[in-house]
């Protein structure tokens, strides 16, 4: 499965000096980099590759880490639910690109 989330920390000390969030952000990206699952982060998402349990599992640790930091935490989650296929963050894209070349 791939899962597209995204966190929003509210109040406490999740908001930076010029009123963004990526030091609480960077709390939860660091948590997905350090699981070692396939994934990318962008400006509004970060992506993470693996079975439900692997996946749901770092998007719980992602939110705690984020949890620590602000008292309030926004979660959106979209997820591509594909049994029997791997490297689809990747492959998705590439077939794309294929049809525009």
């Amino acid at each position: 499965m791939i899962a597209a989330f995204s966190l929003t920390p509210s109040g406490g000390d999740a908001v930076d000096d010029d009123g963004g969030m990526s030091e609480a952000v960077a709390a939860a990206v660091r948590v997905v980099h350090e699981s070692g699952l396939p994934h990318q982060t962008t400006a509004m998402f970060t992506y993470v590759e693996g079975d439900w349990d692997a996946v749901m599992d770092v998007i719980k640790r992602a939110t705690d880490a984020v949890g620590e930091l602000a008292p309030r935490v926004g979660l959106v989650i979209k997820a591509d639910i594909r049994p029997g296929h791997t490297d689809e963050l990747t492959g998705k894209v590439d077939r794309v690109m294929r049809h525009l070349s």
